[in-house]
């Protein structure tokens, strides 16, 4: 019986409902509250916008909420684990299941299968939903809330170099030739890079070559001069080639694409090291859902009458946190070019998971 994991398929049931239940509670909780919270903050500039009403806050909701999920399902998944175990330890549920002769890893396996099932589908929510939410919500932040071009490919906040000079835009859409770009500054700069002139335009398009911008604003910093003009062309070694590896947001990009794109860039010379640790961590992300359980055990062991329950909940809380905040630094780490990025992304995860078995071991087994 000790080798075996799942000895009863009615326990293995009752428990996995039990989890998954709570689960999706605080997880609808979390995100109602949130989305409340973010509708509040920023309700009156997608309604500052003439023609903006009703429909398109509930188009905001529609779009941030797959991100909050994606965010706090981990966070549901681990207070769902708390409140379900200290539940079980208060109703003498865990000494009945001990004293039947399991072991605390098999009191703990549905919860784990069960985690390693919503990490699933989670990662596949992210890779097919949210990324193609984050794009188009980022696509209309750049349009400050106002239409977004039907045009395919749109990509917000783009930074591009043309030797010494810098052209940025706020919104891009189409490939090739037909590229467009929205809300254009192209900064002429001197060797040392500093800036000689700033041109701002409403929109940008290929004259070949260069980039034909429209409706100009100039000011020449030496002379301080502003002027105005139609158009003029800039940017003439920037090509939409090179437009087409200009930076890509791996938040917006599904994990089965973003591989081969950072295959591209490695081929032109990019630095990838962020991309690459993001696109580790579109793995090890969802699949943190399955140390919580792990990182909440303490919780479910000992005898509720000692008094050290609610400690031993906090020790569970305390190491589930510990868990994100460790990910997050190394995350942040691997972009700064501090860690690999395979170690940037699955290093505090093996951690944890080492930290988890290693206490569960030494008090319960």
């Amino acid at each position: 019986m000790q080798l075996d994991f799942f000895p009863s398929r009615t326990l293995t049931l009752y428990l996995a409902k039990l989890f998954v239940v709570r689960i999706l509670a605080v997880l609808v909780m979390l995100v109602l509250v949130l989305m409340m919270l973010d509708l509040l903050s920023n309700s009156g500039k997608i309604l500052a916008v003439e023609g903006n009403g009703q429909g398109e806050l509930l188009t905001y909701a529609s779009l941030r909420i797959p991100q909050l999920i994606q965010r706090f399902l981990p966070y549901s998944v681990l207070l769902a684990t708390l409140i379900s175990l200290v539940t079980l330890n208060q109703n003498s549920e865990v000494i009945a299941m001990k004293a039947a002769g399991l072991s605390a890893h098999q009191v703990l396996a549905p919860l784990l299968l069960t985690a390693l099932v919503v990490g699933a589908l989670s990662f596949v929510f992210n890779e097919r939903l949210v990324t193609r939410a984050t794009a188009t919500l980022k696509a209309w932040e750049a349009a400050e809330y106002g239409p977004i071009p039907e045009e395919s490919n749109v990509r917000a906040n783009v930074y591009l170099t043309d030797g010494e000079n810098v052209m940025t835009a706020a919104q891009l859409a189409g490939r090739g030739n037909a590229i467009a770009m929205r809300k254009v500054t192209f900064y002429r700069r001197n060797a040392e890079g500093a800036i000689l002139e700033q041109i701002v335009a409403d929109r940008a398009t290929y004259a070949a070559p260069g980039w034909k911008l429209e409706d100009i604003e100039r000011f020449e910093v030496a002379t301080a001069n502003y002027a105005t003009g139609d158009e003029i062309v800039v940017g003439e070694g920037l090509t939409p080639d090179q437009i087409d590896l200009a930076r890509i947001d791996p938040d917006a990009v599904p994990f089965w694409e973003l591989g081969p794109t950072i295959d591209a860039y490695e081929e032109a010379g990019r630095r990838t090291g962020e991309m690459r640790a993001k696109w580790w961590h579109k793995l090890s992300g969802p699949l943190s859902s399955f140390l919580m359980p792990l990182l909440g055990a303490v919780a479910a062991f000992g005898l509720a009458r000692s008094g050290q329950l609610f400690v031993r909940a906090l020790i569970g809380m305390a190491l589930g946190f510990a868990y994100f905040v460790v990910d997050n630094a190394a995350l942040a780490m691997g972009n700064f070019g501090g860690y690999p990025p395979f170690l940037a992304a699955w290093a505090p995860f093996f951690l944890f998971l080492l930290i988890g078995e290693t206490v569960l071991i030494r008090t319960e087994e």
